[in-house]
């Protein structure tokens, strides 16, 4: 079972502006963080910073070739998390607001 405390790393990087645009570019396919930076007005350790909150919590993959860095959107989990976001907003028969709804009824 999912819990709400595993995806909240996530939803937490992404909710920044920078690192959204990041996560956009990437969907095109794997860009070098020289690449990533030209996009920004930021400077590359601030950009080391974004890239290692996405890389943390999973969202994104990082690789080294040589004195450079490669980033790409992980892709699996991006599904998961689509389908974790589909099931949290879209009633279920096991729904949290099932087992509240009946507790407590506002006056």
């Amino acid at each position: 079972m999912v819990l709400h405390t595993d995806y909240a790393p996530v939803f937490k990087a992404l909710g920044d502006a920078t690192r959204l645009k990041i996560i956009e570019m990437l969907s095109c396919g794997e860009l070098c963080a020289c690449d990533i930076l030209e996009c920004f007005e930021i400077t590359q350790p601030t950009l080391s910073y974004h890239m290692k909150i996405l890389t943390e919590c999973g969202l994104v993959i990082s690789r080294k070739e040589g004195s450079w860095m490669y980033y790409s959107n992980n892709t699996q989990l991006i599904e998961l998390i689509k389908n974790y976001w589909s099931n949290m907003t879209t009633e279920q028969e096991n729904c949290i607001c099932k087992y509240h709804k009946s507790d407590k009824q506002c006056n």
